[in-house]
């Protein structure tokens, strides 16, 4: 169960303010995690805290195809991304790394900055705790829960063998 305070954003939101390209020099999770959103959002490495949600509009994680920018995302303590639809390649890429996602076009309606929301993946089932109205969302397969339930791509198959 994935349990957070919710950071709202809007449409189109690109790789290059969810990770500046500045900053890609370093694979360091830590420092990738202490610039992660300081574009759009200068407080937000001060206001996340583990297990918060993120929640935005359009064509979340468009622009660049890098790996960074869901890095960054999970490894600043964010446990889930809800968004109305997601760029392809970050779609792909969330997954790679376990990083939860979902699109949920009546979550995103209903849910505002500072709600707490909670989040059974296997249902699919969103719960806004603040207002207590329940969404769904399309789960994933059973292989993708799997990947991401082991923390990304390379750990299930690691897993495996």
């Amino acid at each position: 169960m994935i349990r957070g305070i919710v950071h709202r954003y809007g449409s189109n939101v690109d790789t290059d303010v969810i990770i500046p390209a500045r900053y890609l020099n370093t694979a360091s999770e830590e420092e990738l995690a202490a610039h992660c959103m300081e574009d759009i959002d200068p407080a937000f490495r001060g206001r996340v805290k583990a297990g918060d949600v993120l929640v935005a509009e359009d064509n979340f994680g468009c622009g660049s195809s890098r790996e960074h920018a869901p890095i960054a995302i999970k490894a600043s303590g964010v446990s889930l991304v809800i968004a109305n639809t997601f760029a392809r390649i970050f779609y792909r890429n969330a997954i790679n790394i376990g990083l939860p996602i979902l699109e949920c076009p009546e979550a995103v309606r209903n849910i505002r900055t500072g709600d707490t929301v909670s989040c059974d993946l296997a249902k699919g089932e969103i719960r806004n705790e603040t207002t207590g109205q329940v969404f769904y969302a399309q789960p994933f397969p059973a292989f993708i829960q799997k990947i991401i339930n082991a923390g990304g791509l390379m750990r299930s198959l690691e897993a495996r063998s």
